[in-house]
């Protein structure tokens, strides 16, 4: 078993004079490949490797020491086994695996898709995932679970063929060289013809947005952002249990792994040949619907409907999009709850969770966010639980489809808003009981936050670190 600890290691302890120029061609490599498994059984297998363009990310930072992802790939120099390229990911598949359907035993292929710089020289590539079954209080550990070479100088192997870009790509804001700017792409889908206006007001919108929110906004300047105008057949997205299937270019459905508000696609080739027009870190696909709903996964993709089926709840969809965007970017946990999900062993009990702003951790000591913490704030943090329980319990027995849940929900809203506005922890780190889908024994790092409920509220300081320390990866 591979350790993140000697990972880390490695990639902290390789060579000063190991430089982008040594190692890559200004052009990227995409390596597709297949994810096939169930609970507890998994294997990759190799599908295609491409030249695209060039490369947007760092020049500079291009080993991974952040210990994010349920999954993690390095690139090592055949010839001198040097390290010299690393990522921490997560996957569609990774979430499936803890669903019911993987739990009795349904095997389910994911498409996937690694990039880094285009290797000048043959490559190892390794690829590593957690292993859930570690000691109560430990950290899940990574291991090897596939390892191909790549000969980047042999034309059997990788594809150099240039696609021509099936759609225009327009600038929404622009800072910079993109190997010293964190890229974003937004992508739509469900946006027919007659859609495109809607989706260039979309797009500039739900940008706006997300750098109205610290930390977000107060690093702007380090961000660019750009995106394509994807037209699909038809208006709107799949969602299953209407029966209502659209023809879309990106294939996202509601209904993912059975939640109604769950919006993802699984047609990741698709997805990554039409990203490929332009320079991106990090994707968003903005859905052409009006049922509230989206998803994020991190280092793979966002997602959020563009349409409120309520006048005035508009700010809900700025709340999914950039709610989503913090899974996708820094990592983060949803540190919510009460909410319905499809998960089963999404955190196993007694394994300390990857997600910097999620801990079973109690006590101050080796609480990860420590260093956050004032000494006079009590570990755990005592807060107004069973009173926010009792309201949210109300909350969950209303149907969020339903014609009149709005109206239904707006005093129990309140009433739970004004619970996480209590003026004894606002601004304040400690450790709320409460989180990643679990009540008890499950802690957050702030009585509210972007990652806990549906308010249009900043990250807290622990998550705005995360999102910091992600952002100088990318631009430094």
């Amino acid at each position: 078993m591979k350790n993140i600890a000697l990972l880390i290691f490695l990639c902290a302890s390789v060579s000063l004079g190991q430089t982008y120029e040594n190692n890559f061609t200004n052009t990227t490599m995409r390596i597709d490949y297949y994810h096939i498994g169930t609970k507890g059984q998994e294997q990759i297998t190799l599908d295609k490797v491409y030249e695209e363009g060039a490369w947007p990310g760092s020049k500079v930072n291009l080993l991974d020491t952040l210990n994010l992802g349920d999954s993690f790939f390095k690139v090592t120099d055949l010839q001198t086994n040097n390290l010299i390229y690393s990522r921490g990911y997560s996957t569609l598949f990774g979430e499936w695996q803890t669903t019911d359907e993987a739990m009795n035993g349904v095997w389910k292929t994911c498409q996937e898709t690694v990039r880094f710089p285009f290797p000048k020289k043959k490559v190892v590539v390794n690829f590593y995932r957690r292993d859930k079954f570690v000691a109560a209080g430990e950290m899940m550990a990574f291991r090897e679970v596939f390892s191909t070479v790549i000969d980047p100088n042999n034309p059997t192997v990788v594809n150099h063929e240039k696609h021509q870009n099936a759609f225009p790509v327009f600038d929404v804001m622009i800072n910079g060289s993109p190997d010293k700017k964190v890229d974003i792409l937004i992508l739509g889908d469900g946006y027919a013809k007659g859609d495109m206006e809607k989706f260039r007001k979309d797009a500039k919108h739900f940008s706006e947005t997300l750098f109205s929110y610290q930390p977000f906004k107060k690093h702007k300047n380090d961000f660019n952002v750009r995106a394509i105008e994807v037209i699909s057949a038809e208006s709107g997205i799949d969602i299953p249990d209407k029966n209502v299937w659209k023809n879309t270019a990106l294939g996202t459905m509601y209904n993912t792994f059975g939640s109604a508000r769950y919006v993802l696609t699984e047609e990741n080739r698709t997805l990554r040949d039409i990203a490929g027009a332009a320079p991106y870190d990090f994707i968003t696909i903005l859905v052409n619907d009006n049922r509230y709903g989206g998803g994020g996964i991190f280092n793979l993709y966002t997602t959020s409907f563009t349409q409120t089926a309520k006048v005035g709840q508009e700010w809900e969809m700025d709340y999914v999009y950039v709610h989503e965007f913090g899974h996708c970017f820094g990592g983060l946990g949803d540190e919510y709850y009460s909410s319905q999900i499809s998960y089963v062993d999404f955190y196993p009990k007694g394994v300390e969770p990857w997600e910097p702003n999620v801990t079973r951790t109690n006590t101050k000591e080796t609480l990860k966010w420590r260093t956050f913490v004032s000494d006079d704030t009590p570990i755990p943090t005592p807060w107004r639980k069973t009173e926010y329980d009792s309201i949210e319990a109300l909350r969950g027995k209303l149907d969020r489809l339903a014609a009149d849940y709005y109206d239904k929900r707006e005093d129990l809203l309140k009433s739970s808003k004004e619970i996480l506005k209590d003026p004894k922890w606002i601004g304040k780190v400690g450790a709320f009981e409460g989180s990643g889908y679990t009540s008890k024994e499950m802690y957050r790092p702030a009585i509210d936050c972007k990652m806990f409920a549906l308010n249009p509220i900043d990250f807290d300081p622990v998550c705005a670190a995360a999102i910091e320390k992600m952002i100088a990866m990318y631009v430094r």
